[in-house]
């Protein structure tokens, strides 16, 4: 079984991007949400993934993701995400052991930065820049 364990914050400042060194452009579009969990479409430059995850029970939850055709991602995000695609750019700033992982939003959520860091344990300590924010983990789909 598959488990994702994040934390997402707030971004307070620019200075994450000093230390970025890629970057990638998403579109994620959700086909179906509920308390027990989500079904996710995404494209990330030319892959295309389509993600199943279960509810959060504490800072993890099961997750599983699979590369689907180009075309099919394209059809789902145009066709079954209600309108409701959401465009970034996610760039990584590697910091101590871990990357951080800053999402820069455009078209309907222009302007939001949220940065995120992916641990392999929940109880793992990690550092945390001066650049990043409040915690916002859980409040954020």
């Amino acid at each position: 079984m598959a488990v994702e364990i994040e934390r997402k914050f707030l971004v307070a400042s620019g200075d994450w991007q000093a230390g970025a060194v890629r970057s990638v452009r998403l579109r994620d579009g959700l086909i179906a949400s509920s308390d027990r969990g989500k079904v996710r479409v995404r494209i990330t430059d030319d892959k295309a993934t389509l993600a199943i995850k279960g509810a959060r029970t504490g800072l993890s939850r099961e997750e599983y993701e699979y590369e689907i055709p180009f075309e099919d991602a394209v059809a789902l995000l145009d066709r079954h995400c209600a309108g409701a695609v959401l465009e970034k750019t996610r760039f990584f700033a590697p910091c101590g052991d871990l990357v951080w992982e800053v999402d820069v939003y455009s078209g309907i959520l222009s302007g939001v930065v949220i940065a995120e860091i992916e641990l392999p344990a929940e109880e793992t300590e990690f550092d945390r820049p001066s650049w990043v924010g409040a915690e916002v983990t859980g409040r954020l789909q």
